[in-house]
């Protein structure tokens, strides 16, 4: 994959260059980063081990939190190191690379996010026929979809943004290769290759949205229908997580990616931090702080763990 281009290597310019700020923000994001694989390999486990949470919507979280996962790490760990070196160049390959497995991810991301507010709109609008309509089968299939979907996708826009030619500055005024520093160092004619960017971007964001805008209207109809004040309370606080989880996401998305480039600004980098470090982080807290049957199920397993641990300290202080 690439075309005519001359450039063997990139300079990434990264967040910041005041050498001053770099060591605070490195402990600041390895913090997150951190955080973000604790938080989201708890999330996977606890559903793993806990029979309560065998369920299809806990079934989309742990891929969720797969992808959160690998969106955080194409981008965290190459960031950190940038941030405590001076070499911060990254060969054509590595840019190319780095691109294609961060938008594959991200577009997962988005596919899942839409695949769980149906999920959400047949929990509520159809519960007798949960169970027939959101199978074990058809959860698999909805996910591989999504997975096959991103795919081919990605690897139509990879082509778009670095089939052209780059013989002009090698600098990305960015912390990763994403798609608009990228293109700003293109010197060839990319006008149709920036149609098809934007249309990947508008099918998989704004299709998703509409998915997403269609499910909760339904569910709003159906909620305000219900009888009982605890029922609409219950309702609601269920599908708060997950509106918490779109609206930062396609927020960000959107502010990065469907606004003309020439209003492309230094704000980019802060909604960038957002979009690909910092949500990550918090879509594990979103999806468990607020979910009772999460916090149970890690409450069980605490103490199962905490019991598990005093009968190994009375064996071994008979022994």
């Amino acid at each position: 994959m690439g075309g005519n281009h001359t450039q063997t290597e990139f300079i990434l310019l990264g967040i910041t260059d005041n050498p001053y700020a770099q060591t605070p923000l490195f402990v600041l994001f390895l913090l997150i980063y951190i955080v973000t694989l604790v938080g989201n390999f708890g999330i996977t486990i606890l559903v793993r081990v806990s029979p309560s949470l065998h369920t299809p919507m806990y079934f989309f979280l742990t891929h969720f939190a797969f992808t959160d996962i690998c969106c955080s790490t194409v981008i965290s760990p190459r960031m950190l190191a940038d941030l405590l070196s001076e070499d911060k160049t990254i060969s054509f390959t590595g840019c190319m690379m780095q691109f294609l497995t961060f938008v594959f991810f991200a577009a997962i991301e988005c596919q899942l996010l839409a695949v769980m507010a149906y999920d959400w709109h047949v929990a509520i609008c159809h519960p007798l026929l949960y169970v027939t309509i959101i199978s074990s089968p058809v959860c698999w299939q909805l996910v591989a979809s999504s997975y096959v979907f991103s795919f081919l996708s990605v690897i139509i826009c990879t082509w778009c943004v670095f089939g052209g030619s780059f013989c002009g500055l090698n600098r990305i005024d960015h912390f990763f290769c994403d798609v608009v520093p990228v293109l700003k160092l293109v010197c060839s004619d990319m006008h149709s290759s920036e149609m098809v960017i934007f249309g990947f971007i508008t099918i998989n964001a704004v299709l998703a949205s509409v998915v997403i805008l269609l499910s909760y209207i339904s569910i709003l109809r159906t909620v305000l229908r219900m009888c009982s004040a605890q029922s609409r309370a219950r309702a609601f606080h269920t599908c708060a997580s997950h509106l918490m989880a779109v609206s930062m996401y396609f927020g960000t998305g959107f502010f990065m990616y469907l606004q003309p480039p020439s209003s492309h600004r230094s704000l980019d980098k802060v909604a960038s931090i957002f979009y690909a470090v910092l949500i990550p982080r918090l879509n594990p807290f979103i999806y468990s702080l607020r979910n009772r049957e999460v916090k149970r199920s890690l409450m069980k397993c605490g103490r199962r763990f905490f019991s598990c641990w005093q009968h190994r300290r009375f064996l071994s202080s008979r022994t």
